[in-house]
């Protein structure tokens, strides 16, 4: 690669400054790889670091947690909140309460979120948080305990101006409303301060479904650039969360067979299309607090494949909104040996970057999440304007705003992604116009 050298030294001090911290390395330099070069050809940006300044977190907040189970015994769990960049605006990103979360897996979702939120075209700076607390298998008293215990930390650090956390995986409208419930308390505030809020005290019409709502618009765009429809396209979903009832639930609404959703267990491999109450279902097994997906194939009597992932299976399109990382090497060459033509991604860096280098050399339609996952941001920005106004908007004009967002999304990705063969490396496209606005702001604020 042309720059290579460049790349790989600017990568040398990232590594260096942070240490051990893989996941956050490999985001780094997926966006390193097309921003480096492209600052080495446009003077504006040379000589200002800005890259290096991107990087690097403006505030790191780690604290204790601590509460009392059912049986009146003390837990003790690690709570974070990295605050990005917010030469945008007020920093924005979810909370995520999950075992696997760490500082390095905060720092990249962080990370990304700053050019997802660039990406948006709304005022929003990029941040992210939650614990290594997991809400599957614990009572809802506990879950408000530790919700009332995480916020008592977290309180003094956000605000509707300053920071907003929204919600994530193990973080949904429970979550919010407890963790809500104890900011008003200690601060006497009823503000927009968190988004993914109950619809009765100021949240939006289709907070829950906007992520995977938004990634079903932006993939339709993708198939419209090769005169494709999405109608009749059968697709394979990983996930069973909000992301993917969302996306499942859209494109199903749009004509589209979904015919898996999976889960640390395994997949589900349904031929006749998840769609009706296989949808609703989707939702209770959410509220339930599993994480196991073979509770939908013993309900539907559907086909469970234990221990395995949906991309072995043939498909047109593929959607994965589990985690980060979930989709191999193996499992790209499956999906180009399956002859699918697109992969959207629902959840923020799925795909490893070797499964990324496979799908752009076969010329296969892929996205980023930073671009195709942008829906759930937008709408927690849309949120935002709501309380800021105190008026609610329609579901409608939601919709319509989301809709416009995803394409303003997808032009921008065309406008820097597009080669001289016609082949639109969605990748490059979003790193590029996120990084633009990212960094003129950053020049126009000076060195801060």
């Amino acid at each position: 690669m042309k720059y290579q050298k460049e790349v790989d030294s600017f990568m040398y001090d990232v590594i260096q400054h942070n240490p051990g911290e893989s996941i956050f390395h490999q985001a780094v330099y997926e966006v390193a790889e097309t921003i480096i070069p492209f600052i080495i050809e446009n003077p504006k940006y040379q000589g200002k670091k800005i890259m290096e300044r991107i990087a690097e977190p403006e505030r790191v907040i780690l604290f204790k947690i601590g509460w009392k189970d059912d049986k009146g015994e003390v837990q003790v769990n690690r709570g974070f909140r990295i605050e990005m960049n917010s030469c945008l605006g007020p920093y924005k990103g979810g909370l995520r309460f999950h075992s696997s979360v760490t500082l390095d897996s905060l720092k990249f979702l962080a990370f990304e979120q700053v050019f997802k939120n660039s990406l948006t075209t709304l005022s929003l700076g990029g941040g992210k948080g939650g614990s290594d607390f997991s809400p599957i298998g614990k009572t809802d008293d506990e879950i408000m305990r530790f919700c009332y215990a995480f916020m008592s930390e977290i309180y003094k650090y956000i605000g509707a101006d300053t920071d907003i956390p929204a919600g994530d995986i193990g973080v949904g409208g429970r979550e919010i409303g407890y963790l809500f419930g104890q900011y008003k308390k200690l601060t006497n505030q009823f503000t927009g301060v968190l988004t993914g809020k109950g619809l009765e005290w100021g949240g939006s019409l289709l907070r829950p479904e906007a992520t995977g709502f938004g990634v079903v618009y932006f993939m339709k765009q993708m198939l419209e650039t090769r005169g494709l429809s999405l109608k009749g396209k059968r697709v394979a979903v990983s996930g069973f969360g909000n992301v993917s009832w969302g996306a499942v639930t859209k494109a199903t609404e749009m004509g589209a067979k979904v015919i898996t959703i999976s889960g640390p267990d395994g997949y589900i491999y349904d031929p006749d299309g998840i769609s009706g109450e296989k949808i609703d279902y989707m939702l209770e097994m959410r509220f339930k607090n599993t994480d196991k997906v073979k509770d939908f194939a013993d309900k539907y009597g559907v086909e469970y494949i234990p221990n395995k992932k949906p991309w072995e299976v043939e498909a047109d399109i593929a959607l994965p909104c589990a985690i980060q990382n979930e989709l191999l090497k193996d499992d790209a060459e499956d999906i180009i040996r399956n002859n699918y033509i697109c992969v959207a991604e629902g959840a923020n860096m799925p795909c490893t970057s070797e499964a990324v280098h496979l799908f752009q050399k076969a010329k296969l339609l892929y996205s980023p999440g930073k671009a195709s996952n942008a829906g759930g941001v937008a709408v927690s920005g849309i949120e935002m304007v709501q309380n800021a106004s105190h008026y609610p908007y329609k579901k409608e004009e939601v919709d319509e705003r989301l809709k416009g967002i995803m394409s303003t999304i997808h032009s921008n990705c065309i406008k820097y992604g597009k080669d001289d063969t016609g082949y639109i490396d969605y990748l490059k496209g979003a790193n590029i116009a996120g990084f633009v606005k990212v960094a003129d702001a950053m020049l126009d604020q000076g060195i801060v």
